[in-house]
C-alpha cells in the first residue's frame, strides 16, 4: 500500500487533490480504506483518464454514414436462410468440439439489477416463472443439458467450463448464491469466477467524484473490461490448462441464451473464424440497438446514434433493411484470438461515454442525490475487438427463440421481467405444440395449434419446460405427442418420469 504522502503527490500531479479534502474528518478505519482504494488505482493514468472522459463527453459522436457497408454475404450464416444440411453439419461440428472439452462459456455478469429496482446481481433475478427459477439456474441447467447431448452423440464424458466475470458489486453475492444452491449441480471446480476492474466516475469538468467523504465513486469499466480482467486473473492460462480452444461469450440478462450453442460454434469453427457475432434482425429501422457492419472495410458494431435515420431506413431489392444485423452481446472467440487481443490490442480499445446520475458529497460535505446526469462513466465494450479480427463471421438467429433481455423494471414497455417471462413461456408453448401436445387454458379451452405470441402480450399458456429435459425443443415428442395438457404445466425431471411411466 502507498503512503499518504505518495498518494497526495500523485493526486496533486493529476489535478485531483480534492479527493483528500475530508481526510481530517475521517476515522482510522475510513482512512485505511480510502488509502487502500487509492493505492489500487492507476494514479499515473488518472490525469489522462479524467481529461479523456471530460473531452469525450463534450464532443458529439460522429456520423459514419459515408463509411459503412453491410457485412458481406459470404461471412454470414442464418438459422432462417442457411440450408438444412449446413445447419445440421454445423450442429454436429459444435457438438464434436464440446465433446472434446474444447468449448467454454463466459458470462458477463458485472452489472447490478439497479434498473430492475434490486440491489443484487441480475443473474439472481427471478422473473416469475411457474418454477421460480432464476437466470443463473436456467443457464447452469442449459450447460448440463448441452454436455449431455454432446456425450450422447459422441460417447464422451465432457465438461464445459463456466467462466463468470463479475464486478466488485457482484462477486461476493454471486459466489454465495451459487454455493448456497450447490452450483445447480455443476462441478465447482468447473466454475471460474473473476473480477473486472473498477474505474472512477468523473464530473463534466474532469474531477473524480467523491461518493462519500472517504470513498471515490467507482464503476465497472464496461464489458470490454473483459480483456484486462483475463490478464489480471490469468483466465487464459486456466483455459489452456483445461484444453478450451473456443469460447462462447454472452450477457447475463438474456433469458433465451443458448449456452455453448453448437450450431453457432460449429458455424464459426467450420468457417475458420477467430471471432463471431450472433445477431437478430432489427425490429424496425430506428430500433436502438447497435448494428454489426463494416466501417472503412473493418468489421465493427456501430451504435444507432452514429447512423443517420435515412441510412437506417435503407432497404435492399427484397424490401429488407440493408443494416439489419442487430447486435445482442452474444459472441464467439478462439482462445488464440483472445490471447492476441490481451497481448497486442487491449490498450487500443475505444472508450465510450456513459452519462450517469452519480450520488456525491459536495465541497461542504453534504450528501447529494442528483436528479439529472452529473457524472461520466467511461466504458469499454466487448465487441470493440471485432476490428482486430482476421476472420470475422456473423450468425443470424430468430429473436423470438434467442433474444429477450431483462433490463427494466415491470411497467416498462420492453425488456422487463414480464416480457422476459412471456418470451420463455411462449417459446415452450411452441415446443410443446410442435411435439404434438394440446394445451388447455384454465377454463379447459384448447389453444390453437399455431398460436403466435409476441413477448409483450400474455403468453398463450403457462407452459414451462426445464432445460434439463430439453435444450432447444428436442426430445419432447416421445413425452408429449398426443397428450392433452392442462396449464400451468411444468415439465421437469419428475414430471418427465411420470409421463414415461404412463
Amino acid at each position: 500500500m502507498l503512503s499518504l504522502e505518495q498518494v497526495r503527490q500523485s493526486l496533486e500531479s493529476a489535478g485531483q487533490s480534492h479527493v483528500l479534502q475530508f481526510w481530517p474528518e475521517l476515522c482510522e478505519v475510513e482512512r485505511d480504506t480510502l488509502l487502500q482504494e487509492l493505492s489500487q488505482l492507476d494514479l499515473k493514468g488518472l490525469k489522462e483518464h479524467c481529461e479523456g472522459a471530460a473531452g469525450a463527453a463534450a464532443s458529439p459522436s460522429a456520423s459514419l454514414d459515408q463509411h459503412i457497408e453491410p457485412v458481406p454475404p459470404e461471412s454470414i450464416g442464418s438459422v432462417k436462410k442457411s440450408d438444412k444440411h449446413s445447419l445440421e453439419q454445423w450442429e454436429n461440428e459444435g457438438l464434436l468440439q464440446i465433446s472434446g472439452n474444447r468449448v467454454g462459456v463466459l458470462l458477463l455478469a458485472g452489472g447490478q439489477g439497479t434498473r430492475l429496482g434490486v440491489q443484487y446481481p441480475k443473474g439472481m433475478y427471478n422473473v416469475g416463472l411457474p418454477s421460480q427459477k432464476t437466470l443463473y439456474q436456467i443457464q447452469a441447467e442449459r450447460i448440463h443439458k448441452i454436455q449431455e447431448l454432446a456425450d450422447r452423440k459422441y460417447g464422451s464424458k465432457c465438461t464445459i467450463p463456466w467462466y463468470i466475470m463479475t464486478s466488485e458489486f457482484t462477486l461476493a453475492p454471486t459466489e454465495k448464491f451459487l454455493k448456497d444452491n450447490n452450483y445447480f449441480g455443476l462441478e465447482p471446480s468447473n466454475i471460474v469466477m473473476f473480477e473486472q476492474r473498477m474505474i472512477p466516475a468523473v464530473t463534466f469538468d474532469g474531477k473524480v467524484i467523491l461518493q462519500s467523504k472517504g470513498k471515490i465513486a467507482m464503476a465497472p469499466d464496461g464489458n470490454g473490461g473483459l480483456y484486462q480482467a483475463l490478464v489480471d486473473n490469468k483466465v487464459l492460462e486456466d483455459m489452456k490448462k483445461k484444453g478450451v480452444e473456443y469460447l462462447h461469450v454472452y450477457c447475463v440478462d438474456n433469458i433465451l441464451v443458448k449456452m455453448a450453442d453448437p450450431v453457432f460454434i460449429g458455424f464459426c469453427v467450420s468457417k475458420g473464424a477467430d471471432c463471431g457475432a450472433k445477431v437478430v434482425e432489427k425490429a424496425y429501422p430506428t430500433e436502438p440497438v447497435g448494428v454489426v457492419c463494416r466501417v472503412r472495410g473493418v468489421s465493427q458494431v456501430v451504435e444507432y446514434s452514429e447512423i443517420q435515420p435515412e441510412t437506417a431506413e435503407l432497404r435492399g431489392p427484397g424490401g429488407e433493411l440493408v443494416y439489419s444485423a442487430g447486435n445482442i452481446c452474444n459472441h464467439f472467440f478462439t482462445r488464440a484470438f483472445l490471447q492476441e487481443v490481451t497481448e497486442t490490442f487491449k490498450d487500443q480499445l475505444k472508450q465510450h461515454v456513459a452519462l450517469k446520475k452519480v450520488p456525491f458529497v459536495d465541497s461542504c460535505g453534504n450528501q447529494v442525490t442528483p436528479t439529472k446526469p452529473n457524472g461520466i462513466k467511461m466504458e469499454k465494450f466487448v465487441f470493440d475487438v471485432f476490428s482486430f479480427s482476421r476472420s470475422f463471421v456473423v450468425f443470424e438467429v430468430v429473436r423470438e427463440d434467442e433474444f429477450s433481455p431483462l433490463k427494466n423494471a415491470d411497467g416498462a414497455a420492453t425488456d422487463s421481467p414480464t416480457t422476459a417471462r412471456n418470451s420463455l413461456l411462449a417459446q415452450h408453448c411452441r415446443w410443446a405444440m410442435a411435439a404434438g401436445a394440446t394445451l388447455l387454458d384454465e377454463h379447459g379451452n384448447t389453444f390453437p395449434p399455431m398460436a403466435s405470441v409476441s413477448a409483450g402480450n400474455n403468453p398463450p399458456a403457462q407452459c414451462e419446460i426445464s432445460p434439463l429435459i430439453s435444450y432447444f425443443g428436442e426430445g419432447l415428442e416421445q413425452l408429449l405427442k398426443g397428450r392433452t395438457l392442462p396449464t400451468p404445466f411444468i415439465l421437469d425431471e419428475k414430471r418427465a418420469k411420470e409421463l414415461q411411466a404412463q
